[in-house]
C-alpha cells in the first residue's frame, strides 16, 4: 500500500512551486500534518503493559480529517450514534448537487456556499414536509457535505438521509409514508430558488448563466442503515483510500476509482503534483462542520427520539452489528492489553526504527 505522506515527500516541492500562489493557509497545514501522520517526524506516544511491563513506542496519527489514514475510530463512533436514532420508518437518501456553473464560485466561497448549500437543502426538506399531505408535521434529517466525485474532482454535494416520516406537535401524532417521498423535480426547484436567492443576497457575483434544471436524486434506501454506513466511510477518513493508490513511480500516481454509472473500477494516472492538488482541494474551511442532523434527528430531541422507540419497540442498538468493535491493542510479549501511558513526546534519534503504529490505533490518542 501506498501512504499519502510518502507521495506528499516525494512530490512537496515541486508542487509548492506550481501551486503555491493558489493555497490557503488550511491547505499548508493540511500538506504539513499529513506528511508527518505517523512517521519519524511525528510525535509519539509510549504504551505500557501492565502484565510485563513492556513498553513501545509509535508516531502519532496526524488526526487531521483529509488525512486517509487517520480517525478510522471517530467515523465509526459517529455511525453509532446515528444508528442509536433510527426512527420507525422508510429512510430515502436525497442528495442536492451544486450545478458546474456555480462550482467556481462555491471554491472561492466556500464557507458562505457550502452553508448555504446545507441550510436551503434542509429548508426545503422542511417545506416539502409541512405541506405534504401525508405528513403534515416537523421533518427529521442527517446531512453529510462531500465536495468530491469518485474521480476526485471538486463537485460539492450534499447528501440526506431522510426518513419519511413527521412529528405533529400539535397532535401529539407520528406519522409516516412509504415507497415514495417527494417529487425530486419538485425538489430541485425549490432547493435553486433557495440557494440563487441566498447567494445574491450575501452579495456573491453569480455567473452570466447557470442551468434552469438542477439535478436532486431521491431514492430509498430501506431502514437507513447502509446509507449511513457508506456516508461514515468518508466521514472523517479523506476523499480517497490508501488502498486505492496502486502506483507512485516516474513522477506519476495512479489510483482506482469505481465508475458510478457502470459500476466498474477504472484506473487515472496523473502527475504527482496534480494529484495533490485533487486531494487538497478538499480541504474544509477551518471549523466547518461537514455532518450535521436536524429537524427529530438533532442530539437535542433524544428524549423524543427515545419514546418512539419504546412505543414501537425498536430497540435502538439493534442496527450497532454494522459497527466494526474497536480491537484492543495487545502486548507482543504476554498478549496483554497496552494503555497509553505518554503522548505528544518528541521523536527520539532511534524513529526510523520506531515500528508503526497499528491499524487498530488509527482512532487513538493524537
Amino acid at each position: 500500500m501506498i501512504r499519502l505522506a510518502e507521495i506528499i515527500e516525494t512530490f512537496e516541492e515541486a508542487f509548492l512551486a506550481q501551486y503555491e500562489g493558489s493555497l490557503l493557509p488550511s491547505h499548508f497545514k493540511a500538506l504539513a500534518a499529513m506528511k508527518r501522520c505517523r512517521n519519524a517526524l511525528s510525535l509519539q506516544m509510549q504504551a505500557q503493559c501492565p502484565e510485563c511491563d513492556h513498553q513501545i513506542r509509535v508516531p502519532h496519527s496526524c488526526g487531521h480529517r483529509l488525512c486517509p489514514h487517520c480517525q478510522h475510530h471517530e467515523s465509526e463512533r459517529w455511525l453509532q450514534r446515528q444508528l442509536q436514532r433510527q426512527v420507525p420508518a422508510e429512510y430515502f437518501l436525497v442528495t442536492f448537487t451544486l450545478p458546474a456553473e456555480l462550482r467556481s464560485l462555491a471554491f472561492q466561497h466556500q464557507r458562505l456556499v457550502y452553508s448555504a448549500m446545507i441550510q436551503c437543502g434542509w429548508e426545503t426538506l422542511r417545506t416539502f414536509t409541512r405541506n405534504d399531505s401525508r405528513l403534515k408535521g416537523s421533518a427529521g434529517a442527517v446531512s453529510v457535505l462531500h465536495t468530491h466525485s469518485r474521480r476526485l474532482d471538486f463537485h460539492p454535494h450534499v447528501h440526506w438521509v431522510v426518513p419519511a416520516a413527521a412529528v405533529d406537535a400539535g397532535k401529539q401524532r407520528w406519522r409516516t409514508k412509504q415507497g415514495y417521498l417527494f417529487n425530486h423535480q419538485a425538489l430541485a426547484k425549490v432547493f435553486r430558488a433557495k440557494m440563487l436567492d441566498t447567494l445574491t443576497r450575501q452579495g456573491l457575483p453569480l455567473p452570466a448563466q447557470y442551468p434552469p434544471l438542477w439535478v436532486i436524486d431521491c431514492k430509498s434506501v430501506g431502514s437507513g442503515e447502509k446509507a449511513l454506513v457508506y456516508l461514515g466511510r468518508y466521514l472523517y477518513r479523506g476523499v480517497i483510500r490508501e488502498k486505492d493508490i496502486l502506483a507512485c513511480e516516474n513522477g506519476k500516481v495512479t489510483f482506482r476509482y469505481q465508475n458510478t454509472k457502470t459500476g466498474k473500477w477504472e484506473l487515472k494516472t496523473l502527475s504527482g503534483t496534480r494529484f495533490l492538488w485533487l486531494v487538497l482541494q478538499h480541504v474544509l474551511p477551518k471549523g466547518f462542520r461537514r455532518a450535521r442532523n436536524f429537524g427529530f434527528l438533532h442530539p437535542n430531541s433524544k428524549r423524543l427520539i427515545s419514546l418512539l422507540q419504546y412505543l414501537t419497540g425498536i430497540d435502538p442498538n439493534r442496527a450497532l452489528t454494522w459497527v466494526k468493535i474497536r480491537p484492543n491493542w495487545t502486548c507482543p510479549c504476554c498478549g496483554g492489553t497496552m494503555i497509553v501511558v505518554r503522548t505528544r513526546m518528541p521523536p527520539s534519534a532511534s524513529s526510523r526504527a520506531l515500528p508503526q503504529s497499528p491499524e487498530r490505533m488509527t482512532g487513538g490518542v493524537m
